[in-house]
């Protein structure tokens, strides 16, 4: 390069890399801006339980936990983790690698203790962000990524729906989204997806009947006419009855799939709702937990042409929305004690503080602990939003 030319920007050499280059890509980067050292991506796996190196494929180095330790508090809090080593000029930095509220995993990085103050942090984090971009952007390109998030084989039924998902958590100034599956590594039917733009957010979570690879092309079709619709402008009704003809179309009534649809004003707050089968609605306001009464409506694609008509509700800011599949409210224990409305009132009381994400996992995680070592039989999702609002006044998105 010619010394009279300008150094590309950090973002600008991240994209400029191979896919599967971005670990090497960054260690560079950091080494010459950061004097740093023993830089590691570290991805969460599916079931949210471990972080793994990005490594040597198809077998990754040792995994550190995603709840406990620094790596794990950096995703868990989402805030960077300074680690003071037994290096005694040195200090280990674990940034949280995240895409819009998408929790991806974590970067760990050695740099001199004396690029540890809050600046060159902040500046760290700001690398760490772009790279995150940057390692969804490559997943289009490359297995690398999607290999080291999983422990072990994805069933072919979870693939197909991990590749469905929109991801598990997004953020805007008006909500905040965290989302769980499981079992993560053989889910078969149950899905979540949204979409938003300057004034709405959709949001659905769907449960395609059966179990396995049936399941998930079922979930499959679903979701491609519920989105296919959407995009062509249609409401919320309409994308109901579309995604059911097309369902119908398809199995003739033999197999089905229930689906919660939400349409949010993020300007008012105001909700349209269409209860197309069994998953439910929980609203969180203060220390108030209730059920949101929706109307029952036939499941997608039971019978032909049915018609659906939307309700509406209020939320305010401070609420929680909490959305469950029917593995979740619907499964039995070994004993054969459902997991029930009780316990789920006591998992969503005790992680009223705690962030979407972790509150969506929180509750999967008593869920498995209801059911025992058996693990579970049906599939479990869970979504939850945090509403904060759109202030009074405020303008409207370009």
């Amino acid at each position: 390069m010619n010394a009279s030319e300008p150094v590309p920007s950090v973002e600008a050499q991240l994209r400029a890399a191979p896919p599967h280059a971005l670990v090497a890509t960054a260690r560079r980067l950091l080494a010459q801006r950061f004097g740093a050292r023993d830089v590691t991506l570290l991805l969460a796996d599916y079931g949210l339980t471990v972080l793994q190196p990005v490594t040597h494929l198809p077998h990754t180095g040792d995994p550190v936990s995603a709840n406990d330790g620094p790596a794990g508090t950096a995703f868990t809090t989402q805030k960077p983790v300074v680690e003071v080593t037994t290096d005694p000029v040195t200090e280990r930095v674990h940034l949280p690698i995240t895409v819009r509220g998408d929790r991806l995993g974590v970067l760990c990085v050695r740099v001199p203790d004396t690029a540890t103050d809050p600046g060159t942090v902040l500046r760290l984090g700001d690398f760490a962000t772009a790279l995150a971009h940057e390692v969804a952007t490559a997943g289009r390109d490359t297995d690398l990524y999607l290999q080291a998030r999983r422990t072990r084989r994805l069933t072919l039924a979870a693939e197909m729906q991990w590749q469905l998902l929109p991801g598990r958590g997004c953020v805007r100034d008006e909500y905040v989204i965290g989302a769980h599956l499981e079992p993560a590594y053989a889910i078969g039917g149950d899905n979540f997806d949204w979409s938003t733009s300057a004034d709405h957010l959709t949001l659905t979570v769907t449960d395609g009947m059966g179990q396995g690879i049936d399941a998930s092309l079922l979930t499959s079709l679903a979701v491609g006419a519920l989105r296919n619709a959407r995009r062509a402008g249609i409401g919320l009704a309409d994308q109901a009855c579309l995604a059911d003809q097309a369902v119908y179309s398809q199995y003739g009534g033999k197999s089905y799939a229930s689906t919660l649809l939400l349409h949010f004003d993020l300007a008012t707050g105001r909700v349209r709702a269409v209860d197309a089968g069994s998953p439910q609605l929980y609203r969180l306001r203060g220390t108030t937990i209730e059920r949101v009464a929706l109307k029952a409506q036939l499941p997608l694609g039971m019978f032909e042409e049915t018609l659906y008509e939307e309700q509406a509700f209020q939320v305010e800011a401070g609420d929680r929305l909490v959305a469950i599949s029917t593995g979740v409210h619907g499964t039995r224990s070994a004993t054969g004690e459902v997991f029930g409305e009780s316990v789920l009132r006591q998992i969503l009381s005790a992680t009223r503080q705690t962030p979407p994400h972790e509150t969506a996992r929180s509750v999967v995680a008593g869920l498995l602990e209801h059911v025992g070592h058996e693990g579970l039989l049906a599939d479990a999702a869970v979504v939850c939003v945090d509403w904060n609002g759109r202030p009074a006044g405020t303008s409207r998105e370009a």
